[in-house]
């Protein structure tokens, strides 16, 4: 009971420091750098006494969580100066990951160098998962006593009694009452440490092994058959890469679990672990290139560099758990090992978010030297971004704004950043020269009607078409095949059909003819109305660009004369 009394009396603590916190935030009696300093400090500290206290002793637990709250609020603070005003630094989701990260990941160590010493994986191991299990399990508490306490409230309302609200409705109240409840549900927890343990969820996530082993193999040995377009089309596809290889890596170290004598038993699932360490490879070497083609294409971005870090420790660790397994012999002993050194890189790379990688300098820069050189121009520069970049953005708009006074297109673009500026007729006519250039004909020799056509385009329809055709197929052809032949037979001369694989991943077909000199679509579908996927449309570009296909006459005959035909769609 008295242990249950100092976590109930270091809960309320937390309650009432972080209301007189929000108090003063809520007043502004606190400049925000402080303010932000000291919300960092208190949530730290209290969170970690909390989640230490009880598997170490108090006077343990204290010095760990105030030492892990001074160094997580020192480092946010001092990231924080990138940006005139905190909120706008905590408004970055990376940035609050690397705090996270650090507030969180030393916790296993110094409980281990408390009882045993930091290496003890034994020791890492059940510290940090029992933290994790402790944590959800009170706060899932916390959430049943508002229920009861609302239920509560809203039958005293039935029979006028208005107790409960009177007292909820002292402004410190529920933050007392959401402190001293999750105190008292942490040192119920820990009591019934025997009871409420990992292990259960260990189990029950060692089942998903064999099924993500196979779902892995699966996609490694689709790739060669459907090709890699998908994967490389979209930066999202190296998040999801990404996070299947940090599951992968989850499932293997609950598989080898604290020692050889806790892991999976021998057999299928041991051998399963194994292959899943190895091809746990694929989708990170693939996340890797994806992001490494994205950064080439478009430059450096903070998420872009949040993703090149996390396809970094992705590689640390396929890379450790590859050649963990490569002899059989003690290589569960290798792979806790790795998972002990990668922690410690995390928690270095962290550190380096919030000191000397300044993600939002790099991408300023990046984006700044393409501008500089030519790469990307101002009609496509992403100025909104820079506003969102701290001070390194705000330099790079000053400098914007000098250099605007001397090209009436930046000046332009400053102006209305969200508005897609106009072409003057010099840039018009010089992207429909580079369009012509980089569109496959076929025939050849039937440049007059493309020419024509793409004439007769607006600026909006050249730059999309040349958006399409320069996202390369796999094998670097341009992404488009322009076919010309007598496709309307109503209508004079020759049409053409424009085949283009968006960068959006779908596949359009734009049938173009000119009348009275006016560009006129269709939309093109194939002679059962299906729909290409990228795939198919990407082997129809390539068989096109290589020989024109024949022309046959469609198998259609309509009902009735002039407009109020009707025809049977294909």
């Amino acid at each position: 009971m008295q242990q249950r009394w100092v976590m109930v009396g270091i809960g309320a603590l937390a309650g009432l420091c972080l209301y007189g916190l929000f108090y003063l935030t809520d007043h502004s009696l606190l400049s925000p750098r402080p303010l932000f300093f000291l919300i960092i400090l208190t949530v730290t500290f209290f969170t970690t006494l909390i989640a230490t206290t009880g598997p170490i002793p108090l006077r343990r637990s204290a010095p760990v969580a105030a030492a892990v709250g001074i160094a997580a609020s020192l480092l946010l603070t001092l990231a924080s100066l990138r940006f005139d005003e905190p909120a706008a630094f905590a408004a970055t989701p990376i940035a609050v990951l690397a705090g996270v990260i650090i507030a969180t990941l030393p916790l296993p160590f110094l409980m281990a160098r408390v009882t045993a010493t930091w290496r003890d994986y034994p020791a890492l191991f059940g510290g940090a998962w029992g933290i994790v299990v402790r944590g959800a399990v009170s706060w899932v508490f916390v959430g049943l006593v508002w229920g009861v306490i609302q239920a509560s409230n809203a039958l005293f309302g039935v029979v006028g009694l208005s107790l409960i609200q009177a007292i909820l409705d002292i402004p410190v109240a529920p933050w007392l009452i959401t402190g001293a409840t999750l105190g008292l549900a942490a040192a119920v927890v820990v009591e019934m440490d025997e009871i409420v343990t990992p292990y259960l969820i260990l189990r029950l996530l060692r089942l998903l092994v064999p099924v993500v082993l196979v779902v892995l193999a699966v996609f490694a040995l689709a790739l060669p058959f459907r090709g890699l377009s998908n994967l490389f089309g979209e930066f999202s596809s190296a998040a999801v890469l990404l996070c299947m290889a940090g599951g992968a890596a989850t499932l293997i170290s609950a598989a080898v679990d604290r020692t050889d004598a806790a892991a999976t038993p021998a057999g299928w699932m041991r051998a399963a672990t194994r292959g899943l360490a190895v091809v746990m490879a694929v989708p990170v070497l693939l996340a890797v290139w994806s992001v490494a083609q994205r950064v080439g294409q478009y430059g450096w971005t903070p998420e872009r560099l949040f993703a090149a870090t996390a396809a970094l420790v992705g590689l640390g660790y396929a890379g450790l758990y590859a050649a963990a397994v490569w002899r059989e012999a003690g290589w569960m002993g290798r792979i806790r090992r790795a998972n002990i050194w990668m922690a410690l890189a995390l928690i270095v790379l962290a550190g380096l978010w919030l000191t000397l990688l300044n993600p939002e300098a790099i991408s300023t820069r990046s984006q700044m030297t393409r501008y500089h050189a030519g790469t990307v121009s101002a009609a496509a520069l992403d100025v909104n971004a820079f506003a969102d970049w701290g001070h390194a953005g705000a330099l790079a708009l000053s400098e914007l704004q000098e250099l605007a006074k001397a090209d009436a297109q930046l000046a332009a673009r400053l102006a209305d950043p969200d508005g897609v500026p106009e072409l003057t007729v010099t840039d018009l006519a010089a992207l429909r020269v580079k369009l012509a250039a980089l569109i496959p004909l076929q025939p050849p020799g039937a440049t007059a009607t493309r020419d024509f056509l793409l004439g007769a385009a607006d600026a909006g329809e050249v730059q999309s078409w040349l958006s399409a055709c320069e996202a390369l197929l796999p094998d670097g052809a341009p992404g488009c095949v322009m076919v010309v032949a007598d496709l309307l037979t109503d209508k004079p001369g020759e049409e053409a059909l424009f085949v283009l694989r968006a960068p959006d991943g779908w596949m359009r077909f734009d049938g173009l003819f000119l009348e009275d000199g006016v560009l006129q679509k269709r939309n093109g579908m194939s002679d059962n109305a299906a729909l290409y996927d990228v795939e198919a449309g990407e082997a129809l570009i390539a068989v096109w660009q290589k020989s024109p296909p024949p022309l046959s006459p469609a198998p259609l005959n309509q009902l009735g004369l002039g407009d109020g035909a009707i025809i049977l769609q294909p």
